[in-house]
């Protein structure tokens, strides 16, 4: 893994807006998939000492994917996402918002847009995050940037072990 990696993360809140800039040393086709397959993301996602369930997902326009992280002393905190565009190992978009565990989402959510990118066998992904509610996002911004740089931390880790770098 090398240390010139970019990982850049801004907060723009006159745009209620996250942005995520973050390059991973592992190939394109390995990245997507760690962003759009349940078994991977589970493994990564949740900011330790975090797990993650999903309990359904369907990658495709119009699909969802509903999961739970869930806190060491078993504690759930449900989502559901649902994709609105997908070019393949490009770009997908999708709208996110908490849920209670019947599905029933906690609006307002957030419009999340992926853009994925490789040289060189680095692979750049770019997240922007665009929240309906600057209020919400003031709310769970502390702990939300810990939480995805954990996240993000732990997907690089997943893919220095799954590419054997």
């Amino acid at each position: 893994m090398s240390n010139t990696l970019v990982f850049d993360f801004t907060v723009d809140k006159a745009a209620k807006t996250v942005n995520i800039t973050r390059e991973f040393d592992a190939e394109l086709s390995l990245v997507w998939d760690a962003f759009t397959k349940a078994e991977l993301l589970d493994q990564w996602l949740p900011p330790h000492p975090m797990t993650a369930k999903t309990k359904y997902q369907d990658f495709k326009v119009g699909g969802k994917r509903f999961y739970a992280m869930i806190s060491p002393d078993g504690g759930e905190r449900w989502a559901i996402q649902e994709y609105t565009s997908i070019t393949p190992k490009t770009n997908f978009k999708m709208y996110n918002a908490f849920a209670d565990k019947d599905e029933n989402p906690e609006l307002p959510g957030s419009e999340w847009d992926h853009t994925f990118s490789e040289q060189n066998g680095t692979t750049k992904v770019t997240i922007s995050i665009y929240n309906e509610s600057l209020e919400r996002m003031e709310r769970i911004l502390d702990g939300f940037t810990k939480g995805m740089k954990m996240s993000l931390n732990n997907l690089e880790n997943l893919l220095a072990t799954l590419s054997g770098k």
